[in-house]
């Protein structure tokens, strides 16, 4: 039988090469930090990770990871309600719920499986999920895992969104789900629209703060402080995987008797080890950082405003943006690869993205901007761009 599958798989694959969509995964051989080395030696600079912070390779962190392997071990050989559980995954929750002014918080193994465990056990077919059309693929899948009548709404559409509340307004429970920064086009859901819609339409809200998080806000807390609504919020999803040390983890946090109710019936927390003791306590190391001082987030935010408008004073084409995320829009997938591969020849490291993670197309480069890039590393890369987008035809 396989031979047959393979026939087809191969021929699969190949059309997916033929038009231009095969995704290769390109090699580094340094911590990730705002200059890394890859497989061939060359060092260039890197601008397509989450590394908002810079924290990925911060020392405090490293240092944490350290102790608590010595202390507590390597890993938990265990799901949380069996013998997974330690005071650092405790301490850890704790300061999450803390930093984002929530009730309780309960920890994944990502945020994937944060998103794809938080359906199911609040909801049933009397309820009713309104999703943002652009919504993450974790919450995409969550939501497929849930038997709550779907209802979709036009990205940050608010006028949509309404339509459909009015059209979710039989259902017992309804519950409004968005991601807070987009990440293909960087742009911050109006969370005080929607709270708004949801008070007057009786209906919670669930926000996934993966790429807001530690990036929106004056403090960097995310969409409910950007709005002044920290508290009101049932739910948000997030992860420790982009600014909060760019390592592993997810977790939920909100309204209490939500984490009760997911610590007893929510799948991927029930069925998954605990992430393990180095990565807690590297995590509660990062909220201890970050409580202290609010450098880093200025820093990406004058990082951010900075590469911005110098782009759009070289006529490139950007999408609006509120966040760390930077999307030059190229439009031809083939043309999104070609321009990342001269890119990184000239020392700048950013992928293409295509079909299908963005609609066919609307390719382009998604730039993300962090607080470890300094003002000579935002001015190589684009210099880096403008030579490079004249080159190709991208500027006149």
């Amino acid at each position: 039988m396989y031979e047959k599958f393979q026939s087809f798989l191969q021929s699969e694959i190949s059309s997916i090469k033929e038009a231009g969509l095969y995704k290769q995964e390109r090699i580094i051989v340094t911590p990730q930090s705002a200059k890394i080395k890859t497989d061939n030696g060359k060092e260039v600079l890197n601008f397509c990770a989450n590394n908002y912070l810079g924290l990925s390779d911060n020392q405090t962190l490293i240092e944490a990871a350290k102790k608590a392997m010595d202390e507590r071990g390597f890993g938990m050989s265990s799901v949380r309600f069996i013998c997974g559980t330690q005071d650092l995954h405790k301490a850890l929750e704790k300061k999450i719920a803390d930093f984002f002014g929530t009730e309780d918080t309960i920890l994944y193994a990502a945020c994937f499986d944060a998103n794809g465990g938080v359906f199911e056990p609040l909801l049933s077919e009397d309820d009713a999920i309104i999703s943002d059309s652009l919504n993450h693929a974790s919450i995409i899948d969550g939501v497929r895992l849930c038997k709550a009548q779907r209802f979709r709404y036009a990205n940050a559409d608010m006028e949509d969104l309404e339509k459909q509340l009015i059209a979710a307004k039989d259902c017992r429970f309804r519950l409004i789900v968005t991601d807070g920064v987009f990440s293909m086009d960087g742009n911050v859901a109006p969370l005080d629209k929607i709270y708004t819609l949801a008070q007057k339409y009786d209906a919670m809200i669930m926000v996934d703060e993966s790429h807001s998080a530690g990036v929106c806000g004056r403090t960097g807390r995310g969409t409910t402080e950007e709005f002044n609504l920290r508290g009101k919020i049932e739910i948000l999803t997030g992860t420790l995987g982009k600014a909060f040390g760019g390592a592993i983890g997810g977790f939920t946090t909100g309204k209490k008797e939500i984490i009760e109710m997911l610590r007893q019936r929510s799948r991927p927390y029930l069925f998954s080890n605990s992430i393990p003791p180095m990565i807690a306590a590297s995590g509660i190391a990062t909220f201890d950082l970050i409580d202290k001082t609010n450098t880093l987030q200025d820093k990406l935010h004058e990082n951010t405003a900075y590469f911005v408008q110098k782009m759009k004073d070289a006529s490139f084409d950007i999408k609006p943006t509120q966040s760390a995320i930077c999307a030059v829009m190229l439009y031809d997938a083939k043309l999104s690869q070609d321009v990342a591969a001269r890119l990184q020849e000239e020392g700048i490291y950013v992928t293409g993205f295509y079909y299908p993670v963005v609609p066919k197309g609307l390719a382009r480069i998604r730039v993300q901007l962090s607080a470890a890039h300094q003002k000579e590393d935002l001015d190589k890369c684009i210099a880096a761009f403008v030579k490079v987008g004249k080159e190709l035809g991208v500027l006149k």
